[in-house]
């Protein structure tokens, strides 16, 4: 996602809501907050948390449905939902589908796995820290070519620190140091060059969402030396997946709210659902159900017909499909020129 300035003020009357940047940097507040979290459990809590949060967020299930899943589901929601949408993008879907299938399907076959987990790591931290960059673009003004060094600083720190955490168990003492020092190495040149961006940045709000980003991922970083995973990804997790709501919700309450233009408003308007909690709610509970019952459901379902137990055909094959699409999508539906972008502008 990217941000071109509009003034709330010379929005169309179709147009009842607004996007604050001064909302989208508030949500970083979750980085002081897992900050101090960290140095109450070091220093008086005997490293309770430490020893008892599992290493990733994704462990726990009622993270997903609270956390991960929804706002892959509501992107998928808005997409598909909306048939202009749905046939201004037919073919680039068509398109990537047919691409996941080869990568994933033949490719399996000889592609070790660890070359597939950083492939898709890679993939998800470049989404994750583009969003949160293509938010603050306007506000920081800096020159594409600093905006471009900045990004991908900060997407190869993120990534080693990333396979650190989710692949450390199958690490040798060697390679986890490799990773501690590289990642700390580029995090220094974030800093640095940080500091040297600053003279791009007219206004101190600027420089706030400048210095938010590159705390993103040195929060991220400090807190994987402390050997606090959960929180390290907790945090970019958090900031990511509210930034990416605030725009869904915004979308959709500008897009259906004089009249109704896909069958789940239609349906909720019917039964008087308030139309901004339309979106969160169909998302959180197609999340539910997914993740706590679908691989049951299925597995079920292929026993009876066929005889066969199946595993995780839910949450590692649709849901998989899903977030990788996501990647994909979210790339193009709200650049400048989409037709996402008619419903959606923002205020300071």
């Amino acid at each position: 996602m990217s941000a071109s300035l509009i003034n709330a003020n010379s929005l169309s009357d179709e147009l009842k809501l607004s996007i604050s940047f001064k909302w989208l940097l508030a949500l970083y507040a979750i980085i002081p907050l897992c900050l101090v979290l960290q140095l109450m459990d070091a220093n008086f809590w005997q490293s309770y948390l430490q020893n008892h949060l599992p290493s990733s967020p994704n462990h726990f299930i009622l993270f997903q449905i609270l956390f991960g899943t929804p706002h892959i589901i509501a992107s998928t929601l808005v997409l598909t939902s909306n048939n202009d949408y749905l046939k201004n993008y037919s073919r680039k879907l068509m398109f990537m589908t047919l691409a996941i299938a080869i990568v994933f399907g033949l490719g399996s076959l000889f592609i070790p796995y660890k070359a597939f987990y950083v492939l898709v790591a890679a993939w998800t931290v470049y989404h994750v820290i583009k969003q949160q960059h293509g938010v603050a673009r306007s506000v920081c003004r800096l020159p594409n070519w600093a905006f471009y060094v900045l990004l991908w600083l900060s997407v190869i720190a993120g990534l080693i620190i990333y396979v650190g955490i989710f692949l450390k168990n199958s690490l040798d003492i060697q390679q986890t140091l490799w990773i501690k020092q590289s990642s700390g190495l580029l995090c220094i040149s974030i800093i640095l060059f940080g500091i040297y961006c600053q003279r791009y940045v007219s206004s101190l709000f600027g420089r706030y969402f400048l210095w938010a980003n590159i705390f993103l991922v040195l929060s991220s970083f400090y807190l994987y030396l402390q050997q606090y995973y959960f929180l390290a990804i907790l945090v970019p997790r958090l900031v990511h997946d509210a930034t990416a709501y605030t725009f869904y919700v915004t979308h959709d309450y500008n897009r259906h709210h004089t009249k109704p233009n896909n069958f789940i408003y239609r349906y909720a308007a019917r039964c008087h659902i308030p139309l901004l909690i339309i979106l969160p709610l169909s998302s959180f509970a197609l999340a539910f159900v997914l993740q706590a019952y679908g691989d049951d459901l299925i597995n079920r379902l292929s026993e009876f017909l066929f005889g066969i137990s199946t595993h995780k055909v839910i949450t590692l094959g649709v849901l998989g499909y899903l977030a990788l699409m996501h990647y994909y999508t979210e790339a193009f539906t709200w650049k400048n020129d989409s037709p996402y972008r008619r419903y959606i502008a923002f205020s300071k």
